[in-house]
C-alpha cells in the first residue's frame, strides 16, 4: 500500500503502477474511467473539508456564510493562508473554492508548500495561519497550538472517496482479481460496517456511503 496525494495517486494509476486506487477526486476519477485507463468507479465513504485558523479569527471566518465566503474574507484581509500546493485531492478542492471566489490568492499572505496534510498543518500552526483540511486528518491532529476549526457544515465542503478499478486493457499486467476483491469488499456490508466503526478518540472520521 503506497499513501499519496490524490493527483499522484491518479497518475500512478494511470501509469499502471498500482493495482487499485482509493482517492478522493471525483472530477479527475469520472476523466480517468471515460479515457478508458480505469474500469469502474464507486462511491465508498465520505467525510468533510474544514476551514481551520486562529483562534483570535482576523479574518471573521466563523461570520462566513460559505466556504466561498470564508476565502473571500481571508483574501481581502491578506489573512496568512497555508496550502498544501501538492496536487492533492484537498489541493485540488481548494483550488476550485478559490476559483469560485474569482480571487488568484498569491503575494506573501498565501503560502504553498508542497507538502502533505499532517505537515501542512503543522506550519499552519507555526504561522497561526488559516488552511483547509480534511476532518480525519485533522481530528488526528495533535500540535494543534492555537488553531481551531472555524468554518464547516457548507455541502460543497463534502469530501467523497471513490475506489477505482484500473483497466485490463490498458495494464493487463495489474492483479486485477486481488483488486476487484479489494473493490467489492471496501463497498460491501462488512467492508461499509469496518469503515463506519473506524474512528480516533471516539470520533468516527468516515462516513460509508457505498452506491
Amino acid at each position: 500500500m503506497l499513501a499519496v496525494g490524490s493527483g499522484q495517486a491518479l497518475e500512478i494509476g494511470r501509469r499502471g503502477d498500482a493495482d487499485a486506487l482509493l482517492v478522493h477526486d471525483r472530477q479527475a476519477e469520472e476523466a480517468l474511467v471515460d479515457a478508458s485507463y480505469a474500469e469502474e468507479r464507486r462511491d465508498v465513504m465520505d467525510n468533510h473539508f474544514v476551514v481551520i485558523g486562529p483562534a483570535a479569527d482576523p479574518a471573521d471566518v466563523r461570520g462566513a456564510e460559505s466556504v466561498i465566503d470564508a476565502l473571500r474574507r481571508i483574501a481581502e484581509q491578506q489573512a496568512v493562508f497555508v496550502s498544501r500546493g501538492d496536487d492533492s485531492g484537498t489541493h485540488r478542492a481548494e483550488r476550485r473554492f478559490w476559483g469560485d471566489t474569482e480571487v488568484t490568492p498569491g503575494g506573501p499572505w498565501y503560502r504553498e508548500l508542497g507538502s502533505g496534510m499532517g505537515q501542512t498543518l503543522n506550519t499552519a500552526a507555526a504561522m497561526d495561519a488559516y488552511v483547509l483540511s480534511d476532518r480525519a486528518t485533522w481530528a488526528t491532529f495533535e500540535n494543534r497550538q492555537r488553531l481551531q476549526v472555524l468554518y464547516e457544515g457548507d455541502d460543497e465542503l463534502v469530501n467523497q472517496y471513490g475506489s477505482i478499478l484500473l483497466s485490463k486493457a490498458q495494464h493487463p499486467h495489474l492483479r486485477h482479481d486481488k483488486a476487484r476483491q479489494w473493490h467489492a469488499w471496501l463497498t460491501s456490508e462488512d467492508g461499509q460496517r469496518a469503515i463506519a466503526q473506524y474512528t480516533v478518540g471516539g470520533e468516527q472520521l468516515f462516513v460509508p456511503n457505498a452506491r
